[in-house]
């Protein structure tokens, strides 16, 4: 990535073909962040290393692989959109006794005086009433009890069936009332996974390699997809949602970062954005599934079957030659090196050599963040976009059932959006400077969210409505693309790791919250759009504050081949990626 605006890092020497990786020497963090920005930088992203070198930048068997690792994208994207059809509000009243099941729901609530549909009369006993009960009957023994009468708490509940919602967790575990609130516990519950996995995924993929950690966390997410099918307690269920969450995340980070080892150079940041075109996709298809299955259990079963499919690429995809290469595992670097290189039609040398890195020690934290006015303004302003953009982005997602009209039809335009969303950002990134364009989809963003506001609660202007969401979507997709990118940009290479990953502690308390911002609606219809309009305003300030960026205009790249450095490249892009994938 750009170390462009900051102090350069390290200094990179020429590095031949057939010659080990030259080592820089590092300096001290504390040194490089009291520099002020601006200075000379090599650029991260135009870094070639020896592998590299012998297979190629980017060919055929780089392709194949990396659009094969994006498919671990769809199983991800189907768990966290799954909510948005599975905790589907559900229309409900108090159960009417067995022998009065003949009377019309309308009736039932006013002879009962169940107004909130959680409480009902106590007065009248309802056991002694017959199905001959005329309708007639039933008004003058209701008008009789009178309407001052004890009322109790419902002790179970009926619920709408002709409402193309199906069967949902309201439904089934009667999730309305006093325990309503447990459906944001449910989807919270998946979310504070993924933020607890979003922090251990990656010193787990270091240690154990990017391979490993794939497959391990994708098999441990399809048997806890396909037990959440079966499970009947709601406790469980619970459980089971944190663990889906915590090894979705170690899915996709892991599967990003052997993606973005599979290539070197510029082909590093491509791999990794494109590594987000299943989102969107994936946005239509599980629409189109709730809309054919409309029960919860069945859409679990539909989301969960392709993680094992999945799981068979195992014997199809190699681990990172470039973790093998640190790790000092010459032998299956060489087999992996000999393959791609015959499938990219490559001829290798023959007395090309592989020596191992040698890997430098770092004693960063969190307090390095802030050792410097540069470090601190670009770490406060990170975590507050970073939250914003979050907040935001899974506002619009994860409340598609809040905002009226047709939830499958929202669902698949808001995925519909953001295809052309990432293409855009993905291109003029690489045209543009990042500060201003990213600044402009904060702040279109929450103009839409405006205009979104002022039209709630009038139903003849629900299509208006729409689609000032969809625009809202499309500006937040695009800036949601970009955010990563820059910055890993900005932070100087040897706290980058630290930085985005109290980036990403910022982003999974956004994401916490998220399930409870539907209860804001029913504070006030408008309140829910007005806070997604403030924030996105908000980020889109606090963006000016940030240093600009270079543009990449490159007629000569400096090659380096330090393979540890293309480690820790690779793991801070698909740290930075993974936080809004998952």
């Amino acid at each position: 990535m750009h170390d462009t605006g900051k102090p350069s890092p390290n200094t990179n020497t020429n590095t031949k073909t057939n010659t080990p990786p030259t080592q820089a020497t590092p300096q001290s963090p504390v040194a490089i962040a009291g520099k002020a920005p601006g200075g000379a930088s090599a650029d991260d992203e135009d870094e070639t290393d020896v592998i590299g070198d012998l297979i190629g930048h980017y060919g055929k068997w780089q392709l194949v692989m990396t659009v094969l690792l994006s498919l671990f994208q769809i199983p991800n994207t189907f768990h966290i959109s799954s909510s948005v059809y599975q905790a589907a509000n559900k229309d409900f009243w108090c159960q009417r006794p067995e022998n009065l099941q003949h009377l019309p729901v309308d009736v039932w609530r006013n002879i009962s005086n169940s107004s909130d549909n959680c409480h009902q009369r106590d007065d009248i006993n309802w056991s002694q009433l017959g199905n001959e009960t005329t309708l007639t009957q039933l008004q003058q023994l209701s008008n009789g009890a009178g309407n001052d009468g004890e009322l109790v708490a419902c002790q179970s509940w009926e619920y709408e069936t002709n409402d193309n919602v199906g069967n949902t967790w309201t439904s089934e575990w009667d999730l309305v009332c006093d325990r309503e609130h447990l459906k944001n516990v449910a989807e919270m519950f998946f979310l504070l996974g993924v933020a607890t996995g979003g922090i251990i995924s990656g010193y787990l993929s270091d240690k154990f390699g990017r391979k490993t950690m794939l497959f391990i966390s994708a098999v441990l997410q399809t048997i806890f997809g396909l037990w959440l099918y079966i499970c009947s307690s709601f406790n469980l269920y619970l459980v089971l949602r944190a663990l889906l969450g915590l090894v979705s995340v170690s899915v996709t980070y892991s599967g990003l970062i052997l993606a973005i080892e599979y290539v070197d150079g510029k082909w590093r940041t491509i791999a990794g954005m494109y590594n987000l075109f299943p989102l969107p996709i994936c946005y239509m298809i599980i629409s189109g599934l709730a809309y054919l299955t409309q029960d919860y259990q069945n859409l679990q079963l539909c989301i969960g079957l392709p993680g094992i499919f999945l799981c068979f690429l195992w014997f199809v995809v190699p681990e990172s030659p470039r973790w093998l290469l640190v790790k000092g595992r010459i032998d299956e670097v060489r087999r992996i090196i000999e393959s791609a290189a015959k499938f990219n039609g490559r001829q290798l040398p023959a007395d090309y050599q592989l020596t191992p890195p040698t890997q430098e020690s770092s004693s960063q934290d969190f307090t390095y963040l802030f050792r410097s006015g540069y470090l601190r303004r670009i770490s406060i302003c990170f975590l507050c976009i970073w939250f914003t953009m979050n907040l935001v982005y899974y506002g619009i997602i994860l409340n598609m059932s809040s905002f009226g009209g047709n939830v499958y039809l929202n669902s698949a335009l808001a995925g519909l959006v953001e295809v052309p969303a990432i293409a855009v950002a993905m291109y003029i990134i690489t045209k543009v400077g990042k500060k201003w364009l990213f600044c402009a989809t904060l702040i279109c963003s929450g103009v839409a969210c405006f205009c979104a506001a002022m039209t709630e609660g009038r139903e003849d202007m629900l299509w208006l409505k729409i689609t000032f969401l969809m625009m809202g979507k499309f500006t937040i997709s695009a800036g949601n693309t970009i955010m990563p990118v820059y910055t890993a940009e900005l932070y100087p290479t040897p706290i980058r790791n630290v930085g985005v990953g109290a980036c990403n502690l910022a982003a999974g308390l956004a994401l916490i919250l998220t399930p409870y911002l539907s209860l804001l609606n029913k504070i006030e219809g408008h309140l829910l759009m007005t806070i997604l309009t403030a924030w996105s305003f908000f980020g889109g300030f606090v963006v000016l504050f940030l240093p600009e960026t270079a543009v990449r205009n490159k007629t000569t790249a400096t090659a380096s081949g330090g393979s540890s450095q293309q480690n820790a490249n690779a793991n801070v892009n698909a740290s930075a990626n993974a936080a809004k994938q998952v």
